[in-house]
């Protein structure tokens, strides 16, 4: 059984800053390929960031160009999302999400077996 935990979601202020992680429990002695995905009220979930299962690759949406930075810890089954420049728009429930079945990185949802509960940001004007 694999769960993902997430931390790291609060309220910021526009330009500020916050870093999501993410740890995978259970089944550790595997790699994963990794990403974050968010959901705003009303809208469908979009691909926010995906990392490969080393940690070599990274690809991001262009919303976040620039400004988010996905990484893995020395721990390989922790990874982390810093977000700078924060926007209003950049509000939503960030989830995380990990695949054992290929290397990644992966931006579709439906790549993905495994997701955490969320983590909500919120980004005041």
């Amino acid at each position: 059984q694999v769960q993902l935990v997430e931390s790291g979601g609060g309220l910021v202020q526009a330009g500020g800053s916050l870093r999501l992680s993410c740890a995978v429990h259970g089944r550790t002695s595997r790699s994963y390929a990794m990403g974050w995905f968010r959901q705003a009220p009303g809208k469908e979930r979009e691909f926010v960031a995906a990392i490969s299962w080393s940690g070599g690759s990274t690809d991001y949406a262009d919303s976040v160009k620039g400004r988010f930075t996905f990484s893995r810890g020395n721990d390989k089954n922790t990874v982390y999302l810093q977000m700078n420049s924060l926007k209003p728009e950049d509000t939503a429930v960030y989830y995380c999400a990990a695949d054992a079945s290929h290397l990644g990185p992966l931006c579709y949802p439906d790549e993905y077996d495994y997701w955490g509960q969320g983590t909500q940001v919120t980004v005041s004007s």
